[in-house]
């Protein structure tokens, strides 16, 4: 936990604030994770409905392994978003046009193709400048390749630039074809893009500290996930027909709305059991003590699930997070992130997200807190600077669409 951003008592604040703004009834007895969602009764007794109606016979009493089959046949009858008729919607060239032009207004850049200027090693690598609108400085991006660092410059006297790459695995163009993306490769082009912006547009010269370099693990996430919200947000003005040029239709791009937030109260709660069973683990377990670490995970799964575990589950043997590297004492990261990108992202929805002005005064200072300050400050202080106030999972729940939306 050192190497983080949180201490154990602010992940165990997180989780609470989960448990109380989800809905849960807590106990007089005992006020901690031991009650269970409305929602999330009300996800499995849709699975029971919907399994019933398709004539099966174990739908009154679903089992573990009816769940996962029964949600996505269920999300199958709701959505049924075919992803190739989805694909000529989304063209490598008119997503990235759109990914550059959504940059353009919050942190003022342009980005603009340099092909040639820089040596690749494949054909299908593509190569920009990044140049600063304000100041006038040009940058490349395309992960790391190097950091912004002033001991490193050429020169001694300017700054050396930093140079990102993306890899972005997607099906290459075919003939006169381009190459046409699914939504789940969009999403991952803003993620990804999240990341270069951090590591591009960093004011820190020091480079052991400058971009992505030195941010804890349970913050790094913030600019990627932030970034898939706008990918959202911004997908109907991105997704383009390649032949017809028609926009994508508004049926279909509800439906990838609503497909996003499918069962999300289950999906959380699945989280939530991981992150109480690590954290109950690293703080709290004692060895050769009265429970078995199987004890402990039957116990904290009782509470944080609505079916019960069975008596010989044996998950902790394939929990890989918990035994080495970053999550372990860490897996409340992957909520922590959410989060924060969350709440990010809704200083934008609270000033206007189609109020251009609004949104490029929000960006500035962003840019200037999140994207601007990497490793070189404490992340939480980071984040206060920009929203003011400590992060709040209010807005990732209304994300999700465990709360209501706001007018």
């Amino acid at each position: 936990m050192a190497k983080k951003k949180a201490t154990v008592d602010k992940a165990e604040e997180l989780l609470k604030s989960f448990v109380v703004l989800h809905g849960l009834l807590l106990s007089k007895m005992e006020r901690d994770f031991s009650i269970q969602f409305f929602m999330l009764i009300t996800d499995v007794e849709e699975l029971k409905s919907y399994s019933k109606s398709q004539g099966a016979s174990e739908a009154d009493s679903l089992s573990h392994w009816d769940i996962s089959f029964w949600s996505e046949r269920l999300h199958e009858s709701k959505y049924n978003i075919n992803e190739e008729e989805l694909q000529p919607y989304f063209s490598f060239s008119k997503v990235m046009d759109g990914l550059f032009n959504l940059a353009k207004i919050p942190f003022g850049i342009d980005i603009e193709p340099a092909d040639g200027l820089a040596p690749v090693w494949n054909k299908y690598v593509r190569f920009y400048c990044v140049k600063d609108s304000s100041e006038k400085r040009e940058s490349a991006w395309m992960d790391e390749v190097v950091s912004r660092s002033r001991v490193l410059s050429c020169n001694g006297t300017t700054v050396r630039l930093p140079v990102a790459r993306m890899v972005c695995n997607q099906t290459p163009p075919v003939g006169d074809k381009p190459s046409l993306m699914t939504f789940c490769e969009v999403e991952t082009v803003f993620h990804e893009f999240g990341h270069a912006l951090q590591h591009m547009l960093t004011k820190q010269d020091e480079g052991l500290v400058a971009g992505i370099r030195g941010v804890e693990w349970d913050a790094v996430e913030l600019p990627s996930q932030f970034m898939e919200n706008w990918s959202y947000h911004r997908v109907i003005s991105i997704a383009k027909h390649y032949q017809t040029g028609e926009s994508l239709p508004e049926e279909v791009y509800l439906k990838l709305l609503a497909a996003r937030t499918f069962h999300a109260g289950s999906l959380s709660l699945y989280q939530i059991r991981f992150v109480c069973l690590d954290l109950e683990l690293h703080t709290k377990y004692i060895p050769d003590g009265s429970e078995s670490v199987y004890d402990v995970d039957q116990r904290v799964s009782r509470k944080t699930q609505v079916i019960p575990p069975l008596p010989e589950d044996r998950f902790l043997c394939g929990f890989n997070h918990i035994f080495a590297g970053a999550y372990a004492a860490g897996y409340y990261s992957y909520k922590w992130a959410e989060v924060l990108s969350a709440d990010a992202f809704s200083a934008f929805e609270d000033a206007g997200l189609e109020d251009n002005k609004a949104v490029k005064e929000i960006g500035h200072k962003f840019r200037e807190t999140v994207l601007a300050l990497g490793g070189g400050k404490e992340p939480l202080e980071v984040f206060v600077e920009f929203r003011r106030r400590e992060p709040s999972p209010e807005a990732l729940l209304r994300h999700n669409g465990l709360l209501p939306v706001r007018a």
